[in-house]
């Protein structure tokens, strides 16, 4: 038979109970291998995956953020050209109009006014179709180009008047009709000038404004991002971490149930999941192995007791058998059955002392119930009896009245109380005292039941090692270091804790706290 992964041929583990014990080990482990399953079914999301994908977004956005901005900015630079074409148009038309001033007053400048006002037109011409668009259209277009044409007609009408000889044209009738005509044409073509010029000023204001908010967003927009980003991050390594600080306390409190998932994705954390429910299987498995072993220690301790106490009913059983055989027909039918009765008591005591070793020595599957903790620790002293006789040890129980039950597994209880006893008999001097103390906790959420002897004591300086596996200060040979350890794991697997307090030369006292039925305790995270 193979238990825990390893061959067994002992005829032992055929027993029912043992077989019940395994089915019960082997149904953790497939608890525990479905959990693997269903941790490793789920889609992949690793969280390196998420610290690409945000540096990635990122990016994206930056680099959206410079298309916007670089967009932004060569509408900027157009817009400024476009001033500046705007504004040559408006200065030529500003210095034709000067020109054109001086040649009524002072007969010069014709043709720097004709020259200008050529320029002007060879501005608006070259940038048509953008004058077109800031001034609302092509008529609009078409006005300032007849305009520019009505008003250069002019100027040339003088010039050729002047061409032609004639002295003093530009103080004649004449050159004043022209010169209202002029007056009013430059006016116009100036002020179309100034309302492009403002219109196009008001565009680049707007821009430059749309520039900066795009600039301020962006930065904004980024900051949000990496906010959302980094928050959702730690978040998602934060909750992870408290979970798995969660599962540590719970499986240090002997709580070995697995680890199932808890999102709809698997990520680094999964392996480290995966990890824990094989180290638990492994805790689980050698604890199993761990307990029974120290068990059957406890039982060749007890089996010493038992063998002595089993002498005195068999020698009686022989020495009654013998007499009945010898003077059987000497005896009276009284007489007989006496003997007979002698023999049936005896036997019937046997039985009883046998029946309790068994009773210990049976392992079972974990099962759970509502227990009475005075009558439990009775049982077990009263199983110990022949020990502690031998021993000359007298032992003292002191509950307290109405002591509240706790939830735990009979079997395993009462093998921590006949560990913590074992280890206060070897304590104690021969005809010592045991003193066994039961009472509701501070709080009245707990149960306390402390075991104290008055032997020779655990010095300080090991104090803190004596639930280390495998540490005892017993001589070689009559004590494996495991007795203690394996308590303590079965109380932290019932929710409690077991403490001690020693001063050498003075005695120990080793207290267990148990949560009392009807208060909740700090349940396990899952």
């Amino acid at each position: 038979m193979k238990f825990l992964g390893y061959e067994n041929t002992d005829p032992a583990m055929e027993d029912p109970d043992i077989q019940e014990n395994t089915r019960a080990v082997y149904g953790r482990m497939e608890e525990i291998k479905k959990a693997q399953e269903t941790l490793l079914a789920r889609r992949h999301f690793s969280v390196r995956n998420q610290i690409y994908m945000g540096n990635v977004m990122v990016f994206i956005l930056a680099l959206i953020m410079v298309v916007v901005v670089v967009v932004n900015n060569d509408q900027v630079e157009k817009r400024l050209e476009f001033l500046e074409f705007v504004n040559d148009f408006a200065s030529e038309i500003q210095q034709a109009r000067r020109y054109e001033k001086n040649y009524f007053l002072y007969g010069t400048n014709l043709n720097d006014a004709i020259e200008n006002i050529h320029l002007a037109e060879s501005i608006f011409t070259s940038e048509s179709d953008r004058f077109s668009k800031l001034l609302g259209g092509q008529h609009a277009r078409r006005e300032i180009l007849t305009k520019i044409g009505s008003y250069e007609s002019l100027l040339d009408q003088l010039f050729q008047r002047e061409q032609q000889g004639e002295s003093g044209i530009h103080t004649s009738d004449f050159s004043k009709k022209i010169e209202l005509q002029l007056r009013d044409r430059g006016k116009e073509i100036l002020t179309s000038a100034q309302t492009m010029m403002s219109i196009e000023k008001q565009a680049l204001e707007k821009t430059l404004s749309r520039s900066r908010y795009i600039h301020m967003l962006s930065i904004l927009g980024l900051l949000i991002f990496l906010a959302i980003n980094t928050s959702l991050l730690v978040k998602r390594i934060y909750r992870t971490l408290n979970r798995f600080a969660a599962y540590a306390k719970r499986i240090a409190a002997g709580d070995f149930s697995p680890i199932v998932p808890q999102r709809d994705f698997r990520d680094e954390f999964t392996d480290l999941a995966l990890a824990i429910n094989d180290m638990i299987r492994e805790i689980d498995a050698r604890e199993a192995v761990l307990i029974q072993t120290h068990k059957l220690k406890a039982v060749g301790t007890l089996t010493a007791g038992v063998a002595h106490e089993l002498n005195n009913p068999l020698n009686n059983i022989m020495l009654t058998a013998h007499m009945l055989l010898e003077d059987y027909d000497n005896l009276s039918r009284e007489e007989a059955v006496d003997m007979l009765r002698d023999v049936v008591e005896e036997t019937d005591r046997s039985k009883k002392i046998i029946r309790n070793l068994l009773d210990f020595a049976r392992e079972s599957s974990s099962t759970m119930e509502s227990l009475n903790l005075s009558n439990l620790v009775k049982n077990t002293v009263k199983l110990l009896e022949n020990q502690l006789r031998f021993s000359g040890i007298l032992v003292d129980l002191k509950f307290t009245d109405n002591l509240p039950k706790i939830q735990g597994d009979r079997q395993k209880l009462e093998q921590v109380f006949v560990n913590l006893l074992l280890n206060a008999v070897d304590a104690s001097p021969k005809g010592g005292k045991i003193q066994i103390l039961g009472r509701v906790g501070e709080k009245g959420d707990t149960v306390k039941v402390s075991v104290i002897d008055y032997g020779h004591g655990i010095p300080k300086h090991i104090l803190s090692s004596v639930f280390d596996p495998f540490f005892t200060t017993k001589e070689k040979g009559k004590g494996t270091g495991l007795g203690l350890s394996v308590s303590q794991g079965i109380i932290a697997r019932h929710g409690g804790k077991l403490t001690v307090t020693s001063e050498e030369g003075s005695g120990s006292c080793f207290t267990i706290t148990f949560p009392v039925i009807g208060f909740s305790s700090t349940e396990a995270v899952i």
